[in-house]
């Protein structure tokens, strides 16, 4: 979804646990009121909160509000085609996943078949 080409102008992340929104800010060119804006629009993004109500970004987190950044900035998505469009890539990933497990369970079930059959 994010196309590496396009983000050559986006620093690259450091190997932090966390980030403060400042950071994030500046990581993502995107101003710290639209990053609490976006939490309130995107349920994927959850900073951690800690002492005073401050957030705490994590690595996925900055990674998440760089592809929204680019569904919405660059690609032209409205927040609610936005929402979708992630909404739906986690799906499309969860029966991805479903797929292989179900995959590798008749191949185990065949096997144990053909063990029992001897």
């Amino acid at each position: 979804m994010l196309d590496p080409g396009k983000n050559n102008e986006l620093p690259p992340i450091p190997a932090k646990r966390y980030f403060t929104i400042g950071e994030v800010s500046e990581l993502c060119a995107v101003k710290p009121h639209v990053l609490r804006y976006w939490e309130q629009e995107f349920q994927q993004l959850k900073p951690v909160k800690r002492r005073g109500n401050r957030r705490y970004y994590q690595r996925h987190d900055v990674i998440m509000i760089r592809q929204i950044r680019s569904l919405l900035y660059e690609q032209g998505y409205t927040i609610g085609g936005a929402r979708q469009k992630l909404e739906g890539d986690v799906a499309q990933q969860d029966v991805s996943r479903s797929q292989q497990i179900l995959r590798q369970v008749r191949m185990e079930l065949e096997e144990v078949l053909h063990v029992l059959r001897r």
